[in-house]
């Protein structure tokens, strides 16, 4: 958004959201049925073809995109290392309205103008016009219009809403309030209609002039320098007729110099040529490929999961993937291409680059879904990717290099340690991140609980919790006999108390669960159990009267940088505790694996997280689906008497709901995880809480006050009387009125 917003800054399409693609249907059927009903001697093709043009623009800035963040991943030609942000995406996310536009206006120009009609596919003086109109007429206008927009009072109502990106993409070409925008089309209008109205257009014309626009605007904005040194060299005219990315990233660097739109010579011109546009233009040339510190491997899950990436689409990557978009079951004959070609063609691949303090992250992929993990005979290829990538992060020098998901499957290589055992002499440190994993589940466990109960698939986190857990005193149920053996065995020395039970009841509060857990044993479970993954793949969620936490991870510092996606399912600067335990081990300089069945300490390591990411604990991904339950919202209880609220207050259908999902936590590391149900005309917000929790609150704490996020100014929170009872009110202080928003 623009500084101060000036008229006609939204675009009139905005409250359709997602179906603003349905103002062009009258339209696309209007062409369609002309076209079939029209006698075939008379009938116009030129409109039928918009719709094809809209697709391929939108395709060609697609592949920009996805090129563009692959290569800046990298780091090789990369001109700026200033991060982008979800910010930044948020913006830039509807940046196909101006093709929406563009495809609206040609529809009536072509219903409304004949020439705009039965347009050959070929006619040479047309597109001899229409070279001469845009180096003169358009490159001139465009300039000193530019030039108005970086007036201050053009700038903070209209241009510093583009300007708001620094590092720019190829889609910031576009990002413009609507009125900017209908100057830019007016402006390009005048090459176009002047073909229109002389009768000399084409196909060719019309079509050629978009993709040039397209190609250039993408070019200029994405963050990468390609154009080499040596086209200058041959032909020097051409710095003058064509720009590069590195002129244009330095007027977004610098505000007041490159105004020129493709060709430069308005700034040799009028003296608004940046001085150090051939510098920056050679240094980028000159970089190479980034050496990370920390590399982090992980894989696609579902075929699906390709458009979640933040290489492919982006306003998908920077939302959680929790389920299936409607939209992309269109893609379907991509999807399946594409899982062709990384089946044949497939390498891993860079997918993200972040910095944390002194440390340069990344973030590679390997072309395999979580189904062929599953496959015995892709194991050996699986594992040959997996270890090609090691010993290429060896050559480039990685410090550590951590295994995500899947790839660190006890079955498919025991925790890494394979990759240990057949490179002995490697350099680069192998974490699986277990121990992490544990100080994270061990840490999400209620203060004052007795007894856990471990249900699903046992693995190598699995009975590290539970040793760590017996040590604490809290009695450890085992739901499978064969795990409860294997464990009995293994602990046998260990538990001195008798702490480890077998049990086939369902009455715990506290389920702690692997891979496999079933939906009979979830609706078993008694109202108000607390489910705590310690896999890799969060559960399916199928008993409404339980809360669930998502799988072990952690809420990031706002100092970790270029963080323009989510990982996978969890919500925005949460990560994963492995992929998190690799950024560890490199602050802390770890010279150690962390592989096979051995973990790394799990309070030296959870001492270093406090210390380096953030003194939160873990996040929530409660479902609260319940008819009387409306959302979930999560409280930090801090070491005084304050409660802060962090989610925002709406009124919808005469109840009030909380926006969205955020991290809970509580002093001493562990959390109130609640959800609120107001009942219509109620005055009553109500805290569905697990006993367990409830009653770790003392009783001096009666009467916290709530410092809301929204103007309504919260309430109280008191209780009922009853520490045990696990419901908690919080009354309202003023009355209902209209400063809610």
């Amino acid at each position: 958004m623009a500084i101060a917003p000036g008229f006609l800054t939204d675009w009139p399409w905005k409250p359709l959201g997602s179906f603003k693609y349905a103002i062009l249907a009258p339209l696309v059927v209007k062409s369609i049925y002309d076209f079939v009903t029209t006698d075939i001697n008379t009938r116009d093709s030129t409109a039928l073809l918009i719709l094809p043009g809209l697709l391929v623009r939108m395709l060609h800035n697609q592949i920009w995109i996805s090129v563009s963040r692959y290569k800046t991943a990298k780091g090789q030609n990369r001109i700026l290392d200033k991060t982008i942000e979800l910010e930044q995406v948020d913006r830039e996310r509807d940046w196909d309205d101006q093709i929406i536009l563009n495809a609206l206006l040609y529809y009536l120009a072509n219903y409304y103008f004949k020439g705009g009609q039965h347009l050959p596919w070929w006619r040479l003086d047309g597109i001899i016009i229409m070279m001469m109109l845009h180096v003169g007429p358009v490159e001139f206008l465009y300039y000193w219009l530019h030039r108005a927009l970086h007036h201050h009072f053009l700038y903070k109502r209209y241009h510093s809403h583009h300007h708001s990106s620094i590092v720019t993409e190829p889609v910031t070409s576009v990002i413009h309030p609507f009125a900017e925008h209908i100057a830019y089309f007016a402006l390009f209008a005048i090459p176009l209609m002047t073909l229109v109205v002389s009768g000399t257009g084409s196909v060719a014309a019309m079509v050629g002039y978009l993709i040039y626009l397209d190609l250039m605007n993408n070019m200029g904005h994405c963050n990468f320098e390609f154009v080499p040194k040596s086209l200058f060299v041959t032909f020097p005219p051409l710095k003058y007729i064509m720009y590069t990315p590195t002129y244009h990233s330095l007027h977004h660097t610098q505000f007041r110099t490159n105004y020129s739109l493709f060709m430069p010579f308005y700034d040799y011109i009028y003296g608004t040529l940046d001085k150090s546009t051939d510098t920056l233009h050679e240094n980028s040339l000159r970089r190479k490929d980034e050496s990370p510190n920390v590399v982090h491997l992980t894989h696609l899950t579902t075929p699906e999961s390709i458009y979640h990436m933040r290489l492919a689409f982006a306003s998908l990557a920077s939302k959680p993937h929790t389920s299936s978009i409607w939209y992309l079951r269109f893609l379907s004959p991509i999807t399946v291409l594409t899982m062709l070609i990384m089946r044949v063609y497939g390498k891993t691949f860079v997918v993200e680059r972040n910095a944390f303090k002194n440390l340069k992250l990344q973030t590679w992929a390997i072309p395999k879904y979580m189904t062929q993990y599953l496959m015995e005979g892709e194991k050996q290829t699986i594992n040959g990717l997996i270890e090609e990538a090691i010993l290429e992060a060896e050559a480039k020098g990685v410090r550590v290099f951590s295994l995500g998901l899947l790839n660190q499957g006890k079955e498919l290589n025991n925790n890494g340690e394979l990759f240990i055992r057949r490179n002995p002499k490697l350099k680069v440190k192998v974490v699986d991140g277990s121990s992490l994993a544990v100080a994270v589940v061990i840490n999400s466990i209620p203060i004052g609980t007795t007894q856990v109960v471990f249900r699903g698939n046992f693995n190598k986190i699995a009975f590290y919790l539970a040793l760590a857990l017996c040590q604490k005193g809290i009695q450890v149920a085992v739901s499978r006999e064969e795990d409860y053996k294997e464990l009995k065995s293994k602990l046998k020395s260990l538990d001195k108390d008798g702490k480890l039970v077998f049990s086939r009841v369902y009455t715990q509060k506290i389920w702690l669960v692997g891979e496999g857990l079933t939906k009979e044993e979830q609706m078993k479970a008694s109202k108000g159990t607390l489910i705590v993954p310690y896999s890799q793949f969060p559960p399916k969620q199928e008993n409404k009267d339980c809360f669930y936490h998502t799988t072990p991870s952690m809420l990031t510092p706002k100092y970790l940088e270029n963080v323009d996606s989510c990982e996978n399912w969890l919500p925005r600067r949460v990560m994963s505790a492995w992929r998190i335990a690799g950024m560890l081990h490199g602050l802390e300089g770890w010279n150690v694996n962390e592989c096979g069945d051995e973990v790394f300490n799990i309070d030296k390591i959870w001492d270093a997280s406090i210390r380096h990411v953030r003194n939160t604990r873990v996040t929530r991904d409660v479902n609260y689906s319940n008819a009387k339950i409306l959302e979930d919202a999560n409280y930090r209880v801090e070491d005084g008497d304050r409660v802060e609220q962090r989610c925002r207050l709406r009124r919808r259908r005469r109840s009030y709901r909380w926006s969205d999902d955020d991290e809970a936590h509580v002093r001493s590391g562990n959390s109130i995880f609640a959800s609120q149900t107001v009942k219509p005309n109620s005055h009553q917000f109500y805290l569905a809480n697990v006993a367990q929790v409830v009653r770790m609150l003392p009783s001096k704490w009666k009467g916290l006050r709530i410092q809301s996020g929204s103007r309504a100014s919260g309430g109280t929170l008191t209780h009922t009387g009853d520490w045990s009872n696990p419901i908690l009110a919080i009354t309202r202080q003023e009355t209902e009125d209209s400063t809610l928003g």
